[in-house]
């Protein structure tokens, strides 16, 4: 008989699995439409892509692609683009709130419709129907007259695929498929059973949850019934949990049934209430996540903690049970160090730092990415260890579970809130006096080996990306990956430019480039970086994120920036 941890490795190797291919058929779906410019993390007012009155560049980039692939359409007649007719249609043009049962209420006149997979951040989409002749019908209307969904106009063509990809055809209600994957997007709040439960069970009975960690936060759900996970994916299906942030992007998955070992924050059986969770050795119990209510997150500027998710109104997503609520209320965003037992802390630790190739500097640009930074501090007393004060502990959570274990310039990085069990006794008992505080202290300042000091406040700089509820909106939080996204770059800095850069830094040179269209007024130009490995792409953005290019008779210098992209490659 396997014991309870043989049985997580497999549970998490077979769902990994099906991680893998959901991440798979998104690329694929990407590849399939030619031409379409990347949304990446938001730009600054200054980076000259696409410039809106007051709207973010992602909302521009939107409207500019709507706008053409709709003149390409009503130009070329039913051979737009010259695609053949294919049942599966390529949907741009949609609204923010759009969801899954938004297309289907809009299109189904259209004729059946199969299957859809939705790209939330790209506020596109593929439908699926299930005759050619469908889809033939949509297209040809859409480019005669305006064909609204959610009360935004959309625009339409064939996709040059003949099926979407999918495990199973799970559509069918006899096919037994009642588990759904989900992908959950700029994931900016913590995400825990409790927050997936309260989301799904009121539109569906959730039987079983878990939740994985390894190419970003994704989970399955496992429904009492087909009829209510398929309600439950036309009802949630690119929606966000939180305003802004926590997309869902959902999918039926591979497993008809889920495996939990223990009830936690990371898996719940609802079946088996008896499965508590038990820390061996640390006397800490599981505290009740939405029995208490932690300081609200619009305290520092970032809007409304609890939003409420209107469900489609037509009634067939819904169950028919009146305790069904028409608004589901979200709990409040709760960050994984209250879960523990301990106070929140904004103060993370990371160990395993390169001792000559890593100071403050460079933590800064590598974990700016995931929350703004008030300080950072090396530990004189253990090597290879800096104490990192971030904007508040949802910060943290997002650092710790983008960056713990990645490595950089060939060390493994450690990173958790300084009273969490993952530092070691001794590193907890030397940095007691910071984590109880719950601030950095500029104490027993030092010189590092490459000659810069040991602390550094970056409370005022401006190269922080989360200062306002605008400025935090605009990023996109991603796990890092081998292609970064640059931007804020003068439009004479050319790939060599850039391979130069590399290699004045000593670090490895991208394997593929890529320049994103800008019109002839923009000040700066963004494209994207793909190196051989994950880690590679690691070390640039660590080195060169916020590098100072200086170009001849310019006044002041231009500020590279950098961040993960949401492409697996180019």
């Amino acid at each position: 008989m396997s014991t309870p941890e043989e049985a997580g490795q497999r549970e998490e190797g077979e769902y990994g699995r099906a991680a893998k291919r959901l991440k798979t058929e998104e690329t694929e779906a990407d590849e399939r439409e030619e031409g379409e410019e990347e949304l990446e993390e938001g730009e600054d007012s200054d980076s000259g892509s696409l410039p809106g009155n007051g709207e973010s560049a992602t909302d521009n980039r939107a409207r500019w692609s709507a706008s053409q692939f709709g003149a390409g359409l009503r130009d070329n007649g039913e051979d737009s683009h010259r695609i053949s007719p294919s049942p599966v249609v390529h949907v741009r043009g949609l609204c923010e709130a759009v969801v899954e049962a938004d297309l289907i209420d809009a299109l189904e006149k259209f004729g059946p419709i199969c299957y859809v997979m939705m790209m939330p951040f790209k506020r596109q989409a593929l439908v699926e129907f299930s005759a050619v002749e469908s889809a033939d019908r949509c297209v040809s209307c859409g480019a005669k007259e305006p064909v609204y969904i959610a009360g935004q106009q959309a625009y339409f063509n064939y996709s040059t695929s003949k099926r979407i990809t999918r495990p199973t055809n799970a559509d069918n209600p006899n096919s037994g498929n009642k588990v759904l994957l989900l992908s959950i997007q700029n994931p900016l709040y913590p995400i825990t059973t409790d927050v997936l439960y309260t989301v799904c069970n009121p539109i569906g009975s959730v039987l079983r949850i878990v939740i994985f960690k390894r190419n970003g936060i994704q989970a399955m759900v496992e429904f009492e019934s087909v009829q209510c996970a398929q309600k439950a994916k036309a009802a949630l299906n690119g929606a966000d949990i939180y305003a802004g942030c926590c997309t869902l992007k959902i999918e039926y998955a591979r497993p008809t049934r889920l495996n939990v070992i223990k009830n936690d924050n990371e898996s719940w059986d609802y079946t088996k209430p008896y499965l508590v969770r038990r820390d061996r050795g640390k006397g800490r119990q599981r505290q009740a996540i939405l029995g208490e209510h932690p300081s609200s997150y619009s305290d520092n500027g970032y809007g409304p903690p609890c939003p409420l998710l209107p469900l489609p109104g037509n009634s067939r997503y819904k169950l028919t049970s009146l305790d069904v609520p028409d608004m589901v209320s979200y709990p409040l965003p709760q960050s994984s160090s209250s879960y523990s037992g301990h106070a929140p802390s904004s103060v993370a630790m990371v160990s395993g730092l390169h001792p000559s190739k890593m100071n403050c500097t460079r933590i800064f640009n590598l974990f700016c990415l995931y929350g703004n930074i008030e300080k950072v501090k090396f530990m004189k007393s253990v090597p290879g260890t800096a104490l990192v004060e971030m904007g508040d502990e949802y910060a943290v959570d997002r650092a710790i579970t983008h960056l713990n274990s990645i490595k950089v310039f060939g060390k493994r990085l450690n990173v958790c809130p300084c009273q969490d069990s993952c530092c070691s006794i001794l590193d907890q008992l030397k940095a007691f006096h910071v984590s109880k505080q719950h601030a950095v202290i500029p104490s027993q300042v030092f010189e590092l080996e490459d000659g810069s000091s040991s602390y550094k406040d970056f409370a005022m700089t401006r190269n922080n990306r989360f200062s306002s509820a605008g400025q935090a909106s605009k990023n996109i939080i991603q796990p890092p990956s081998a292609v970064l996204h640059y931007y804020n770059v003068p439009p004479c800095i050319s790939q060599d430019h850039l391979l130069r850069l590399c290699t004045e830094h000593d670090l490895p040179g991208f394997v593929k480039f890529k320049m994103f269209d800008a019109k002839p007024s923009s000040k700066t130009i963004s494209g994207l970086l793909e190196f051989d490995s994950k880690t590679e792409a690691v070390e640039v953005l660590t080195v060169l994120n916020h590098y100072q290019i200086r170009i001849p008779n310019g006044s002041n210098p231009y500020t590279l920036k950098l961040c993960f992209s949401t492409s697996s490659h180019l």
